[in-house]
């Protein structure tokens, strides 16, 4: 992890490596390292906290954070609705998540070389928070956990542009209108052509972002199924109720294979495609402005607030 704030959103605190450079504290944390892995069952040697922090993702999936604990309020209710915990714990796993969520959010959570994701430093916080904490991975694998924080990220994602775009579009629209009646020259291969109007011209640019708009519903639409409940690629015996967190999580259906659920990641993906086909629409319409900005067309002048040299 770098120091400070990831994306300029809620920051991550200090960088991990920085706190645990203290020879008795690495010790520690050596000591500790293979007993705090849910992948470490079986391993009782040391795994070097050089090699901790070089494996860490923290990096890229901090943002998750919000998702994580949104799913894992849902996955601990659907446990308290199965009767698998009490309803006690399911009230301080609940108040647990709030916690984190605040250090989250304020920057104060103290993160560890032994946090290898932010699945796994959240569990950890947790459960040094409240022992009920360790009652929330029944019924769960971090393969379907993150599958699942994945979707949710994907999901907030496609809204966010799809309502973006639509504020684009407006503002296009907008333009379009005052100026449907000015002539300007249109051009194929950057020579003149025929005469069009300047709406005209604007409303091509709004036409591509109305489609864009469609691929990002459909890339909600491709992310909108809950797969807790797919364990780490087997489901689970235990009676969970998945309908019960999808509810919870706003999801419009369930996964129906627990193997493809935990390996499918075609709806990442779609948001991909629509990020990037977005991005050569607006580039499009940027390098427009680019042009009509030089000397050699002078139709706009760019306000030095949106100008670089």
């Amino acid at each position: 992890m770098g120091p400070g704030r990831t994306h300029g959103g809620a920051g991550a605190g200090p960088p991990a490596g920085a706190r645990a450079r203290q020879p008795a504290r690495r010790r520690e944390e050596a000591r500790a390292i293979g007993k705090k892995k849910l992948w470490g069952g079986r391993f009782s040697g040391k795994l070097l906290p050089e090699l901790e922090r070089f494996t860490s993702s923290l990096g890229v999936d901090f943002e998750l954070y919000p998702f994580d604990i949104a799913g894992s309020v849902a996955h601990a209710r659907g446990l308290g609705a199965a009767g698998i915990i009490k309803p006690s714990q399911l009230r301080a796993i609940e108040r647990g998540l709030r916690q984190v969520k605040r250090e989250l959010d304020d920057g104060s959570f103290e993160f560890l070389d032994s946090d290898e994701d932010i699945h796994t430093a959240i569990e950890r916080r947790l459960t040094e928070i409240t022992p009920a904490g360790a009652a929330l991975h029944a019924g769960r694998s971090r393969n379907d956990q993150v599958a699942l924080d994945l979707r949710l990220y994907c999901r907030a994602a496609s809204a966010a542009a799809v309502s973006a775009i639509a504020n684009v579009v407006e503002k296009l629209g907008a333009q379009a209108a005052d100026h449907a009646s000015w002539p300007m020259p249109g051009y194929t291969h950057l020579q003149r052509a025929q005469p069009v109007t300047l709406g005209h011209h604007v409303l091509a640019h709004a036409e591509p972002l109305l489609r864009d708009a469609d691929r990002f519903r459909r890339a909600y639409d491709s992310a909108d199924e809950m797969p807790l409940g797919s364990g780490a690629l087997a489901a689970s015996t235990l009676p969970l109720r998945r309908e019960a967190v999808a509810k919870e999580l706003g999801f419009a259906r369930l996964t129906a294979n627990s193997i493809d659920a935990v390996s499918d990641r075609d709806f990442a993906l779609d948001l991909v495609h629509a990020c990037v086909v977005t991005s050569l629409h607006l580039s499009r319409l940027a390098e427009d402005v680019v042009l009509w900005s030089t000397a050699e067309f002078g139709f706009v002048v760019l306000a030095d607030e949106i100008s670089t040299g």
